[in-house]
């Protein structure tokens, strides 16, 4: 027993020994796959994605003339992106995911099914980690030097994902140059950008009886025009006076006056409207004075292909039954609904631009209304289609919806648009700086070598 006595303090300090040896090596291998396990997770986070948009069983609510749909992202990313089956709008939206019992929605105006959102009352704490991101666009458009690398990386998984989803099968066969002269870029315009509305002379539309319902040519010209896009940066502009000092003024969609006539001016000449707004009852086509007294034009975009027969079966949204009743209720009002080759082409002529891929999605509304005026106008002065210093995630002045893919694209190529449209500007650093205003020849005064 004595020997046996004097042993056992040393089996107990081997033991302890042993053990405190065991703990070390249990500590460092859970240390060594803490390590591993971050920095595959890191590298999920913030590696670029190819995401492919999804369907959605639920429409989108109806208010804007810029469209929203977006991709799913990475769960390690921490952000959800919705995507939607159908659309026609400026800004497919990006954005944290929604808090317990709240619902949040990217805009879609392909659906036609109800859908419940609640509004953003402020800007997501994404949009406050893109603020650096955001200005840097914005400079690179006043110097009319962008590309998608410069967006945020939300966008850019956005973006990519339209990139190869390729929803309405674009297959551009044109050349690209990035470094076109302003001329060359005005004269190409002019000759591939013709306005174009549906005059009911084709089919399906000849044989539905559309051409005795077809308003005469839009082809009316104005001396000086002034298209007043929904930029929530407007505010606080007082450009009012200036605006409304134009022969002709353009709105968008549902964007009003009342109530903001200090920043955007109260009068309206032409209003081009995204077909949702025709087709859901929100907007109270056929009531609201929104519409009255005014021209109208509305779009609504169909395959690449310019397949008719295809689009009038289904169309993001019916336009066609509100065009029909509108026209046969108020046949004095000028009414008309844009062909899709010219929206197409418009398309063309923003990718021939540049060497880039774009969204292979019809261009935003702002960009269709812009063209549409050059055909109309002799000059046309554009106020925050490239933002001005007032630039925020404001998605609409009249809306408190935020959102950087309002201004700078997700579904629509804006990016593209806007350097395009800085390009052939010849307003002065100054205008565009503190009035968001870019300065246009109507195609009547552009002079092109035969």
């Amino acid at each position: 027993m004595g020997v046996q006595d004097s042993l056992l303090p040393g089996l107990r300090h081997v033991t302890k020994q042993l053990a405190k040896l065991l703990l070390l090596v249990l500590l460092l291998w859970m240390l060594f796959f803490l390590v591993v396990f971050t920095y595959f997770t890191d590298s999920q986070v913030h590696q670029p994605h190819r995401i492919t948009p999804f369907s959605s069983e639920s429409q989108h609510s109806s208010y804007v003339q810029h469209s929203s749909r977006a991709i799913m992202a990475s769960h390690n990313s921490r952000w959800y992106l919705y995507a939607e089956r159908k659309g026609n709008l400026q800004h497919r939206q990006v954005f944290q995911p929604p808090r317990a019992g709240e619902e949040f929605y990217f805009r879609n105006f392909g659906e036609h099914r109800p859908r419940t959102r609640k509004y953003l009352r402020e800007p997501p704490k994404s949009d406050y980690s893109d603020f650096s991101s955001d200005w840097s666009v914005v400079r690179g458009l006043w110097k009319g030097q962008v590309s998608s690398k410069m967006l945020s990386h939300r966008l850019q998984r956005a973006f990519w994902g339209y990139v190869h989803s390729n929803k309405h099968n674009v297959l551009y066969k044109g050349q690209r140059k990035a470094n076109k002269s302003r001329e060359e870029m005005l004269c190409e315009m002019k000759q591939q950008a013709q306005l174009r509305t549906l005059d009911g002379s084709e089919q399906p539309f000849a044989h539905l009886g559309f051409k005795p319902l077809a308003s005469s040519k839009l082809q009316q010209m104005y001396t000086t025009c002034a298209v007043v896009t929904s930029a929530g940066a407007i505010l606080n502009s007082s450009l009012a006076r200036e605006i409304d000092s134009h022969d002709a003024v353009l709105r968008f969609s549902a964007a009003p006056s009342k109530g903001y006539e200090k920043d955007v001016g109260s009068k309206t000449t032409i209003r081009i409207m995204n077909s949702q707004i025709l087709a859901n009852p929100k907007h109270n086509f056929n009531s609201s004075l929104l519409y009255k007294n005014i021209t109208l034009v509305a779009w609504d975009p169909a395959p690449y292909n310019i397949d008719l027969d295809k689009w009038y079966q289904q169309p993001d949204y019916d336009l066609f039954t509100p065009y029909v009743n509108h026209r046969k209720n108020f046949p004095e009002q000028p009414f008309y609904i844009l062909h899709p080759s010219f929206i197409w082409k418009l398309w063309d002529i923003v990718q021939s631009n540049t060497k880039e891929n774009i969204q292979p999605n019809p261009p935003s509304s702002g960009f269709i209304g812009i063209a549409m005026m050059m055909n109309l106008c002799e000059d046309v002065h554009v106020y925050e289609y490239i933002p001005s210093m007032r630039q925020s995630s404001l998605c609409h002045y009249y809306e408190k919806y935020y959102d950087a893919a309002c201004t700078f694209g997700a579904y629509h190529p804006l990016l593209y648009e806007k350097l395009l449209i800085k390009r052939i500007s010849t307003a002065s650093e100054e205008d565009l700086k503190k009035k968001g205003k870019v300065t246009l020849p109507g195609f009547s005064k552009i002079n092109c070598p035969l």
